[in-house]
């Protein structure tokens, strides 16, 4: 009987936690989807066309359900104590998930989204509790934004298939993009948020 009434507990506990998460308020975050990432850009990574198709679907979600959108720009490079932000066709935002005239842009200058922004405090301005996030690079950017997400106290999902990467080096061998992908979204799903793909999502 003690048994019956404890799994039934349990049950309990995890319904009402599936609730609590559903019912947060959620942002989608994408992040550093720039033409430079893409094909002839200076920086290209690993098939970034079907994470950008991907980002562009989960854009299209938020979209049709009036949910907030923020999208951040990595624009900076930094000379001594001065910021320069140059205007390049590079630096620009694609054309798959062009912001519209009323969601937010940030501008960053480091990996974290967080850092030396106003992201923290325009999440909390909205309330939001719970982040989407999807973008470029997994292995950096994307990276360090959900970790630092998650010590700030939001709950993170991440949609690996709408995220892109390259090929790494270290002791002068090479890691193939598709295992740098892997061991960084591995990484994430282990503690900081839950990774899931656009299907998956969008099932949800």
């Amino acid at each position: 009987m003690k048994k019956t009434v404890v799994i039934a507990f349990f049950l309990i506990s995890i319904c009402s936690l599936k609730a609590q998460v559903k019912d947060m308020k959620t942002a989608l975050v994408l992040i550093d989807i720039q033409n430079d990432y893409f094909k002839d850009g200076k920086m290209e990574l690993y098939n970034p066309e079907k994470a950008g198709d991907n980002a562009k679907i989960l854009l299209n979600a938020f979209r049709k359900n009036n949910m907030p959108v923020i999208h951040i720009q990595h624009l900076s490079t930094r000379a001594g104590s001065t910021f320069f932000i140059p205007k390049t066709l590079g630096a620009e935002i694609n054309e798959r998930v062009k912001p519209l005239n009323n969601e937010k842009i940030i501008i960053k200058h480091y990996p974290n989204s967080f850092r030396e922004t106003n992201l923290w405090d325009y999440l909390k301005s909205m309330d939001i509790e719970k982040l989407v996030i999807c973008g470029m690079m997994t292995h950096m950017c994307v990276d360090a934004t959900v970790r630092a997400a998650k010590d700030y106290g939001f709950e993170c999902l991440v949609v690996g298939d709408a995220c892109a990467t390259k090929n790494l080096e270290i002791n002068h061998e090479t890691v193939k993009a598709s295992d740098v992908q892997k061991a960084f979204l591995s990484a994430l799903n282990y503690f900081y948020a839950s990774v899931v793909t656009t299907e998956q999502f969008l099932k949800q």
